[in-house]
């Protein structure tokens, strides 16, 4: 990992509905962070611990995002908390966006963020009276249904078909009775046919709680099961429309759904022209500076 010789780095922690990330701002692109250094800063024993890390770094100073600096000044680099790269995170752009304006570097109300699957509108809600911070909403972008059919997720000795949806990232959904018939979710349910999801997929697993709400819980790739998945509930609120057989695109008119995760609960609207948009809550909950010695200690 390259880092200041001799200083501390500074970082944050915050959450969106429980899905908690490490935030290391690195404005001008300085830091080179491995996979090994992020996998040993979200570790929750041995660092600060976070189902993911959020470098916040100026469009314009990171090759990844230079392309979208005219659009988005801020690009939000995502990683898993094994240190793989991730294209999206959506409770990840909630909590970036929350701290930007926190950090004074954005106002409330509409601002841009550049990420690996394009540049997402945001809107952050004005603080409450007794200082609660403002809900944050997400323009998710369109949802894709791509092929093939016969789709399915296994756990155990136990298949479901599933719903192939991108958000941006893969996520296969199945309708299940019981949130219990995912198991533990430490490792990655199984799906076939074999070679659809070539790089991973984030595996979501689905109950009715109500006339458009439902619950779920997720295996994120790269990270294991979360507390919650901002695409993934996007992801499950689009299958479930479709099941319910509702297609904004069709009908004219949006659709929302109530999506309850183990870590709160998001609200999922999609509308004609196939967008969606989350809202949530984000929240910081701690700053400070690692400590130098522990940070020359990092993996290159």
């Amino acid at each position: 990992m390259s880092a200041p010789t001799g200083t501390g780095l500074p970082f944050l922690k915050g959450h969106g509905t429980q899905n908690d990330f490490v935030i290391v701002p690195d404005p001008d692109g300085r830091l080179d962070l491995g996979p090994a250094a992020v996998a040993r800063l979200c570790d929750r024993r041995a660092g600060i611990g976070g189902d993911g890390l959020l470098r916040v770094v100026r469009s314009a100073a990171d090759p990844a995002a230079a392309h979208l600096a005219g659009e988005a000044e801020w690009f939000m680099d995502y990683r898993n908390s094994d240190g793989s790269i991730a294209e999206m995170c959506g409770n990840g752009v909630r909590v970036f966006a929350h701290y930007l304006v926190q950090a004074g570097l954005a106002e409330p109300g509409a601002l841009a963020v550049a990420t690996r699957a394009g540049v997402r509108r945001v809107r952050v809600a004005a603080a409450a009276a007794d200082g609660t911070p403002g809900e944050v909403t997400v323009d998710m972008g369109r949802a894709r249904l791509p092929g093939p059919d016969g789709i399915e997720v296994a756990v155990d000795d136990r298949v479901w078909p599933a719903r192939n949806v991108n958000m941006g990232n893969p996520h296969a959904v199945a309708f299940v009775d019981s949130l219990d018939d995912a198991g533990h979710l430490y490792t990655a349910p199984r799906t076939a046919p074999e070679g659809v999801y070539p790089d991973g997929v984030n595996v979501e697993f689905v109950v009715d709680r109500g006339p458009r709400h439902v619950a779920m819980r997720v295996h994120e790739r790269g990270s294991g099961e979360t507390r919650s998945c901002g695409t993934g509930a996007c992801a499950v609120a689009v299958a479930a429309a479709r099941r319910d057989g509702i297609d904004p695109a069709v009908t004219g008119e949006a659709v929302s759904y109530t999506v309850d995760l183990p870590g709160g609960r998001l609200v999922i609207e999609e509308f004609p022209d196939g967008r969606v948009e989350m809202t949530g809550p984000a929240e910081i909950v701690a700053s400070g500076t690692l400590d130098p010695a522990w940070l020359a200690g990092l993996p290159a």
